[in-house]
């Protein structure tokens, strides 16, 4: 099925890590963390991968997806300084893929 147009039902896992917590005691506003997943997932839902902006030029790899998914969180999310972020994308039981971003 190698090249050719075929679907995945990913499972995102976001890990978050970082030795600073906030004024309420928290490492991040896990609120401001759905929301975010939830509107970049939106943003992939029902699309070809090839046919996307940030996509052109690369193959649509699983490793490719999960770095672009990670680098995007931590721009939504305005990542603190000291706070890694982890992006684990599943495609399935036993192919999976991650990428550390550490800010």
């Amino acid at each position: 099925m190698e090249n050719q147009p075929h679907s995945h039902h990913y499972v995102l896992e976001l890990q978050m890590a970082g030795a600073q917590l906030d004024r309420h005691g928290f490492l991040v506003d896990i609120v401001e963390v759905e929301q975010t997943l939830t509107a970049l997932v939106a943003g992939y839902r029902d699309h070809l991968l090839n046919d996307l902006p940030e996509f052109a030029g690369l193959n649509p790899s699983l490793e490719a997806f999960c770095r672009i998914l990670c680098v995007s969180l931590a721009k939504s999310l305005r990542v603190n300084i000291g706070l890694s972020l982890t992006v684990v994308l599943w495609e399935n039981a036993t192919a999976w893929a991650s990428y550390r971003l550490d800010s």
